[in-house]
């Protein structure tokens, strides 16, 4: 047996200043707003809408847990649910950096993701029957994703 994917969609999501919660018996909670951002790929293309949210508890192993929660909406005005969990770490260094929101090469840190998606039957349900897997990077103001369907 074999896995292959497929490129599905490449997203550039905006976002504001992060939140700091502070430390929880979890670990370090931060709560970062998404503000927008497009995204697009061969079967569709659109928008991120604002109002989405990533939140990250950064476990004492140094390891950031992310779970990040957004709306797309398809130029054909179809809505998307996005569920985005994932995982990023690196040296002490490196996770610093983009804790203070510095740019950072993106290949000095693991960035994978795990999205889900619920949508309405019709044009886009292949988002609810398929498994995928992400790649991240980091920016200052901007978090670029490429998702990838696990055939």
């Amino acid at each position: 047996m074999t896995v292959t994917t497929e490129f599905a969609l490449e997203l550039r999501i905006t976002v504001d200043t992060p939140h700091e919660v502070g430390e929880t018996p979890a670990g370090r909670r931060r709560f970062i707003p998404i503000t927008g951002g497009t995204f697009e790929g061969p079967k569709l293309k659109g928008v991120v809408l604002a109002g989405g949210a990533d939140a990250q508890v950064i476990r004492s192993d140094g390891v950031s847990d992310l779970v990040a929660r957004y709306t797309l909406k398809v130029d054909d005005g179809s809505l998307i649910y996005v569920v985005n969990r994932g995982l990023r770490h690196s040296s002490q260094e490196i996770m610093q950096k983009l804790m203070r929101g510095e740019a950072v090469d993106p290949a000095s840190y693991y960035f994978r993701t795990t999205p889900s998606f619920e949508v309405t039957p019709g044009r886009h349900d292949w988002l609810n029957r398929s498994i995928f897997v992400g790649i991240g990077a980091r920016y200052p103001t901007e978090v670029h994703l490429r998702f990838f369907r696990v055939l």
